[in-house]
């Protein structure tokens, strides 16, 4: 949820405001993601708290019965008053989110699921739907069957493995790990040289080496003179998990899709997800230690080969391209969109194989790119002309600059009668260009009607 409405405030609206801050949109997702580490590890200290406060100070079994359900019952209870606050703060101090859905499906005219958007999803992003769902599955194996099975490192390393408390605090070590790889992939999921598929790549590579190296020499690294190895490729997992596959595959099922039908894509990438979890808790039970690095290892490198043969990287696109392209999809015209979303750099390895990026033509698409601006300004300039006759002020649309405003001024074949909000053309301008006086063909220099001389700066 956090990744998609992160992406559709201003997409979703038809608005070119995600260009401001594309280079820093997964950045935000991830840095938003990240607070469930911080959960992690506030649930952890206050496990550890709740019992040696219950125990008077001794965190080692017998327990007594009175200060384990103490511990139990209000670990769940505390972390509950912010689940009824944010109820709380849904229901009364955001009043219009639902209204604001119910007017984005009726001007998209759509009532309920769009099924034939959906069949034009399968379609055309087949292969992302496979990539978006299939990593999320590898990586929920490997991130829910770590967690699983951490108590069999535990037991390896630790002196007195039937403590609770000692599992504990090597869990609050592991958090501390997972925490760093958290901040490292918020600081490098949205730079040119590493971005998403790469930082996803290279996480289920390294958690595939930190498996399958104790999967076949298990006995080697419970040995206690290697048992330190065997803890730093533990922790290494962990650290490499949240600095890859866990932190992207949630950020680019949401940013692969346009917005029709993002979030249907993203919930059921989630929920193929979630059925690796389901995957790993129950086949756990039935096997042993060693077996389970034999299984867990593997999904790794489909993992690896899902991300490399089918996901795209969308880092620094603007995700308005997203629409731009599916908005001819939806019209019968794929061919016809030549902008960035079927650029080589943004598109799959299987997607270049199926030769989506052939229709890229970056000249002709500004041209369209241009046009397309100039009738959304020129309707934005038209209702802003009606709020100012009824007295409502007007104004033109805040996405565009004064730089691009000037140039439709002067481009435009019938101009606005206004600059802005009330200020009106000057008698000796003109507000068309490449038929002027002294001025070059299209060059978009305004000039004076009495001498066809440019117009110098004020």
């Amino acid at each position: 949820m956090t990744a998609t409405s992160s992406m559709e405030n201003a997409v979703g609206a038809g608005t070119p405001s995600t260009r401001e801050d594309r280079l820093h949109r997964g950045r935000k997702v991830t840095m938003a993601f990240l607070m469930q580490g911080w959960g992690q590890l506030a649930n952890q200290v206050l496990l550890i708290v709740l019992l040696l406060a219950f125990q008077r100070g001794r965190g080692d079994p017998p327990y007594g019965v009175a200060a384990v359900q103490w511990t139990f019952r209000l670990s769940f209870a505390l972390p509950a008053l912010g689940t009824l606050w944010l109820v709380y703060y849904r229901a009364r101090r955001m009043p219009h989110a639902s209204r604001q859905l119910r007017l984005a499906k009726k001007k998209s005219s759509v009532t309920g699921y769009d099924v034939a958007s959906l069949r034009m999803a399968v379609r055309h992003f087949g292969g992302r739907l496979l990539a978006t769902a299939g990593t999320w599955f590898c990586n929920d194996v490997f991130f829910y069957g770590n967690k699983l099975f951490q108590s069999q490192f535990i037991s390896v390393l630790s002196s007195n493995p039937e403590s609770p408390m000692v599992g504990w605090m090597w869990n609050l070590c592991n958090i501390a790990v997972s925490l760093a790889g958290y901040y490292l992939a918020s600081l490098l999921v949205d730079h040119k040289l590493y971005g998403r598929k790469r930082m996803m790549e290279v996480g289920f590579l390294v958690d595939f080496l930190c498996f399958v190296a104790p999967a076949f020499a298990y006995g080697y690294f419970v040995a206690p003179e290697h048992i330190r190895a065997f803890q730093a490729l533990y922790f290494l997992s962990s650290f490499f998990n949240q600095f890859g596959p866990n932190s992207v595959t949630f950020l680019v099922a949401a940013e692969v899709f346009p917005t029709p039908v993002r979030a249907s894509a993203h919930g059921f990438a989630a929920c193929v997800g979630k059925s690796g979890a389901l995957l790993a808790s129950v086949l756990y039970n039935y096997i042993d230690t060693r077996t389970k690095f034999y299984v867990v290892v593997w999904f790794g490198l489909l993992g690896l080969a899902l991300t490399t043969v089918f996901l795209p990287d969308a880092t620094g696109l603007d995700l308005e391209e997203q629409e731009r392209r599916w908005a001819r999809i939806r019209d019968g015209r794929a061919h016809e969109y030549k902008g960035p979303a079927v650029h080589p750099a943004h598109l799959s390895l299987w997607e270049r194989w199926r030769g989506v990026h052939s229709t890229y033509d970056a000249e002709r698409d500004q041209k369209e790119r241009i046009e397309e601006l100039r009738r959304a300004w020129e309707e934005k300039e038209a209702e802003a002309e009606g709020e100012t006759d009824a007295g409502d002020g007007g104004g033109h649309d805040e996405d565009l600059n004064e730089a691009v405003h000037g140039y439709f001024r002067r481009t435009t074949r019938r101009a606005p009668e206004r600059h802005g909000a009330g200020e009106k053309v000057g008698a000796d301008e003109t507000a068309t260009v490449g038929h002027s006086e002294g001025g070059a063909p299209g060059d978009g220099t305004p000039v004076t009607k009495a001498s066809g001389r440019r117009k110098g700066k004020s």
